[in-house]
């Protein structure tokens, strides 16, 4: 196996992740296999406790993996299926090492950063090695160059690297390169001191891809070659890109990223085959049709909050050769406004995810919306839950309905915490996570869009549809459209005299990819781009 790091420097949010999936869309396409991973160097386990604000998305692997939301640009650009042993932190790091040195493995022996966290980090790798049926291993190390935690990270690459024979692992740096205003021209200082950092740790990158606003001329790129010690050819441009994220392949292979990757790495690979790929940003760019769509959340501050719920949109969007025009509406405002001066003139509402009661009754209000005016209505996880307690109140008559997260003296918990799913005192890996079976009922809009009856899907809550009140709405007209067989728990639901109201307990926006949208995702899509033309 081969081995590429990604390191970043001068700023986070560079795109290291982003700049990782693409290289890994070329390399697939000329046919190699890839593995992606990721080290974090916060010490949290993982993100899963983590609030949105903080840390954007937590996404789900099938294994029910709590992970960064970089492994989620990892398996939409790539066919990889990750696991947890592809998500790396500093807190799984010391929380091993200790657990080692409680056992008294380490004999006595003082334990330090150098070299039993290195050492963590590498049998990591090494793991990696033995087990993963990949050609080339891409490893993105988050943080930025010079900040104190992700130290060992870099020493251990470090040593991997120089543990392994030459030609075995390639390093690449991404950089900023800023234009100054003011001057009128561009920057190269940022990364020169960037790269003048990883030099003092022994770390000399092979490649340098250079992110900006502008164009990175010729001139730029000479002096950028000259004072980090790399070729003029292995300065990478990676500019803003105008329209998709999905460009970004694109674009470095117009810098033949890929071509020099194969060749530092000594390995034979035709020519990558883009041409799907193109025809799919293509449609992106230019759809014949057009929708307009409001998600109702109430994480809307943060562009990273419901990452893969966008991303999963578009991607259905464009499969049915229709531009988007994303409308983020807040629960609260719903409140504070009513549901009509902010919904007026939708062609679809999506409700997301979320925690916490704040926004709660804005979404409630928006699920009301949708039914009542038989606009396409998607929800996700909560935006299931929300659509049952509306059901409940407004259409079956249990007036006092709500999810015992909310009200915990509810007299009818349509959502409640079911046996077995007790926090005891811990938040952390406590929900029900990651993957699991479904069965879809015949007939209904859910096993026609999935067009098939058995499903696997990946979860990420704890509170669940009653049971105990099945019964009362299914009879004021609800359909369950899909249950999970162990326990007989409801997945999805939905309104059959509805153009499209589908909710779903699970999250379908882990499973699509740009060229193969998720089902449910299409099907609102669809719904959506038909009520735009009525």
């Amino acid at each position: 196996m081969k081995y590429i790091f990604i390191t970043g420097g001068v700023i986070s949010s560079l795109g290291k992740g982003l700049t990782a999936a693409a290289l890994g869309t070329l390399l697939e396409r000329r046919g190699l296999k890839v593995g992606l991973m990721k080290f974090d160097p916060y010490l949290n386990v993982d993100p899963g406790t983590m609030s949105p604000y903080q840390h954007g998305e937590v996404y789900v692997l099938e294994d029910g993996a709590e992970t960064d939301l970089d492994l989620g640009h990892y398996e939409r650009f790539t066919s990889c299926r990750l696991t947890r042993r592809h998500n790396l932190t500093a807190g799984q790091v010391y929380e091993e090492v200790l657990r080692k040195e409680r056992r008294g493995d380490y004999l006595g022996k003082t334990v330090q950063v150098i070299p039993h966290i290195t050492d963590e980090i590498k049998n990591r790798l090494r793991h990696m090695g033995q087990h993963e049926d990949c050609d080339i291993l891409i490893t993105e190390i988050g943080g930025t160059t010079g900040d104190i935690e992700g130290l060992p990270f870099l020493e251990a690459i470090r040593q991997f690297s120089l543990e392994n024979a030459p030609g075995q692992c390639l390093f690449i740096h991404v950089t900023l390169v800023p234009f100054i205003k003011a001057a009128g021209e561009l920057k190269s200082k940022p990364t020169q001191q960037s790269v003048a950092k990883l030099r003092e740790i022994g770390i000399q990158p092979q490649i340098l891809i250079c992110r900006s606003e502008y164009p990175v001329d010729h001139e730029t790129r000479q002096k950028i070659s000259s004072f980090c010690n790399v070729p003029v050819e292995a300065v990478i441009e990676e500019q803003d890109v105008k329209h998709t994220i999905y460009e970004v392949p694109l674009m470095l292979h117009r810098e033949r990223l890929d071509e020099l990757v194969v060749h530092a790495l000594g390995l034979k690979a035709p020519q990558a085959d883009l041409k799907e790929w193109e025809k799919l940003v293509g449609r992106m760019i230019s759809p014949k049709y057009r929708a307009k769509i409001a998600m109702v959340g109430k994480y809307l501050g943060v562009p990273d909050a419901y990452k893969s719920v966008m991303e999963a949109l578009f991607h259905a969007a464009s499969g049915e050769d229709t531009g988007i025009d994303l409308v983020k509406v807040d629960a609260e405002e719903i409140e504070k406004q009513g549901a009509e001066p902010l919904l007026r003139g939708m062609d679809g509402v999506l409700v997301p995810g979320g925690f916490g009661e704040r926004g709660i009754e804005g979404k409630i209000a928006a699920a009301r919306y949708a039914r009542e005016k038989k606009i396409p209505y998607l929800g996700l996880c909560l935006g299931m839950q929300v659509a049952v307690i509306e059901f409940a109140r407004d259409v079956a008559g249990l007036k006092k309905a709500h999810s015992s997260e909310f009200d915990s003296q509810t007299k009818d918990p349509v959502i409640t915490l079911l046996p077995g799913q007790e926090m005891n005192g811990a938040k952390g890996a406590t929900m029900r996570l990651g993957s699991y079976s479904c069965r879809l009922a015949a007939g209904s809009m859910a096993e026609k869009a999935y067009a098939q009856s058995e499903i696997r899907e990946r979860h990420r809550h704890r509170y669940e549809f009653n049971n105990a009140h099945r019964a009362v709405l299914e009879k004021a007209g609800l359909r369950i459209s899909g249950v999970h067989p162990q326990g007989d728990l409801v997945e999805l639901i939905e309104i059959p005299d509805h153009p499209w109201f589908v909710a779903c307990q699970f999250h379908p926006e882990f499973r699509s990819k740009p060229d193969v949208p998720h089902p449910l995702f299409r099907g609102f899509a669809q719904a959506a781009r038909v009520h735009a033309q009525n």
